[in-house]
């Protein structure tokens, strides 16, 4: 299967940026289609990582505000996992350990690459490489819900962080009753889930 290319065009560039790409592409039965507009977002690519300590069988979540969710149902306060954007010159893994670090105070020690995907490629061209990641979560201090002591974030990016470490079995309940509705958070449990039941972990 082929595409062309046929012009790609700016529209608009700021922290993130907006492109029109005219292109036109094969169609299955080998025709081509009429030269198509369309507008995408470009973001860059992005890490996520879910800690987990095996051992206690816990996982580490941030809990932070969202503008895009502002009409979800849980409201825009999302609970997710560690993640950030790859910076020129970083490989996946140095994101990884840098956001763990930044977001949630956590010195990861393995890391399990688990896949990369695009995250909605009808609009944008962001990419996410997936990973779980080795915690002993025993030492860390917590209050009776969970939520960690201590503040998360970057004041220069406005971030400000709520780290909660639950069980497992919580954590999927919550994707399982809604609670937990973004999508890397949703398919790294998932994947974690089922690593568990094959033995991998």
């Amino acid at each position: 299967m082929r595409f062309d290319l046929l012009a790609n065009e700016t529209l608009y560039r700021g922290f993130f940026s907006l492109q029109r790409y005219r292109l036109r592409f094969e169609f299955f039965d080998g025709t081509w289609s009429e030269p198509i507009e369309r507008e995408i977002f470009e973001r860059g690519h992005a890490v996520a990582v879910l800690p987990f300590d095996p051992v206690r069988e816990e996982v580490v979540l941030i809990e932070q505000f969202r503008p895009g969710a502002l009409e979800a149902p849980t409201g825009p306060w999302l609970s997710e996992i560690v993640a950030g954007m790859i910076e020129p010159g970083e490989s996946a893994e140095d994101v990884a350990r840098r956001e763990s670090e930044e977001e949630a105070g956590l010195a990861l020690t393995d890391l399990y690459p688990l896949t990369r995907y695009w995250v909605s490629p009808g609009g944008t061209t962001e990419s996410i490489y997936l990973f779980l990641a080795r915690v002993d979560t025993a030492a860390i201090d917590r209050d009776a819900e969970g939520v960690v002591a201590g503040q998360f974030g970057l004041d220069h990016e406005h971030e400000d962080i709520r780290v909660r470490i639950v069980s497992i079995e919580q954590a999927l309940a919550d994707v399982d009753e809604g609670r937990i509705i973004a999508a890397a958070p949703v398919i790294a449990l998932l994947w974690l889930d089922r690593m568990r039941r094959q033995g991998k972990l």
